[in-house]
C-alpha cells in the first residue's frame, strides 16, 4: 500500500508542473485521494462486501467529485488530474501509466451485464471532457482529445478527436506534436478535420514549420557532402549567393 502511494505521488510530480511538495500532493490532490480509496473499495468488492464497497465509492465521490465503480480495474501510476466529474464504470479497465483529465467518462452503451465499458491500455491519455463509450479498447500510447466521443477502437499511438471521434493521420500528427512541443504548447485535442478556422491556421503554421525544417536538413546534408564547413565557409554573406548554392547542390 505504501509502495503504491509513493508511486502515485511520484507520477503527480512527473505530470503536473503545479505540484510543489509531497504534503501538498497528499492533502490537495483529489485524484490521488480517489485512487487510494478506490483500492479499498475494489478490495471490498473482490471479497463480496458489495454494499460496503459501493458505500466507500459513494463517500469517495462526495469528497473528490470523482466517481469510480468499485468493480473497475485500475493499474499502477495512473494520474487523474483535477478530476471533477470523472466517471469510471464497473467493467472499465485502466492500464499502467494512464492519465485522465477532468470530465472524462469511461461509460457503457447498453444495459446488458458483462463487459460493457472501455479498456485503456498502458500510457493512454484522455483529455478533458472526453467520453469513451462501450466495450472498446484504446491501445497503448494513444491519446483522446478534449471533448471527443470515442465509440470505436483507437489504434496504438494514435490520436482520436472529434464527435464522433476520428483518427488524426499518424505521421503528420507526430511531427506536428513534436514541433508544437518545441514551441511550448500541444494542440493534440484538435485536428485539421475540424471546422475551427483557428485550429486550421495553427496546424497550417505547424505543418509549414515541419516542412521547412525538413528542407533545411536536406540542404545541410548536401552542404556537408560538398565538404563545406558551415562555420568557416558559409559565414560570409556572399556564400549565400544562389549561384554558389546551386554549385553545392550539383
Amino acid at each position: 500500500m505504501v509502495t503504491r502511494l509513493k508511486e502515485d505521488i511520484a507520477c503527480v510530480f512527473e505530470r503536473d508542473p503545479a505540484a510543489r511538495t509531497t504534503w501538498e500532493v497528499l492533502t490537495c490532490y483529489p485524484g490521488l485521494h480517489a485512487l487510494t480509496l478506490h483500492r479499498l473499495a475494489h478490495w471490498l468488492w473482490g471479497h463480496r462486501l458489495r454494499w460496503l464497497a459501493r458505500f466507500t465509492s459513494h463517500i469517495t465521490r462526495w469528497i473528490t467529485g470523482i466517481e469510480i465503480h468499485p468493480g473497475a480495474t485500475i493499474g499502477r501510476r495512473v494520474f487523474i488530474d483535477h478530476g471533477m466529474g470523472v466517471v469510471i464504470g464497473e467493467t472499465a479497465e485502466i492500464g499502467d501509466e494512464c492519465t485522465l483529465y477532468h470530465g472524462v467518462t469511461l461509460g457503457g452503451t447498453s444495459w446488458h451485464k458483462g463487459k460493457r465499458h472501455p479498456t485503456l491500455e498502458r500510457g493512454v491519455v484522455v483529455g478533458a471532457g472526453a467520453k469513451v463509450l462501450g466495450p472498446i479498447t484504446v491501445r497503448q500510447g494513444a491519446k483522446v482529445g478534449s471533448n471527443a466521443v470515442v465509440v470505436r477502437e483507437v489504434p496504438r499511438g494514435a490520436t482520436a478527436v472529434g464527435i464522433p471521434a476520428r483518427i488524426v493521420e499518424a505521421g503528420r500528427s507526430e511531427a506536428r506534436e513534436a514541433k508544437a512541443e518545441k514551441l511550448g504548447f500541444s494542440a493534440y485535442a484538435v485536428s485539421r478535420d475540424e471546422d475551427d478556422p483557428l485550429s486550421q491556421a495553427i496546424h497550417g503554421l505547424l505543418d509549414h514549420a515541419v516542412e521547412t525544417d525538413r528542407r533545411i536538413e536536406i540542404l545541410l546534408k548536401y552542404v556537408e557532402r560538398a565538404g563545406v564547413s558551415l562555420e568557416d565557409d558559409v559565414a560570409t554573406a556572399d556564400k549565400f549567393d544562389p549561384k554558389y548554392l546551386s554549385k553545392i547542390v550539383d
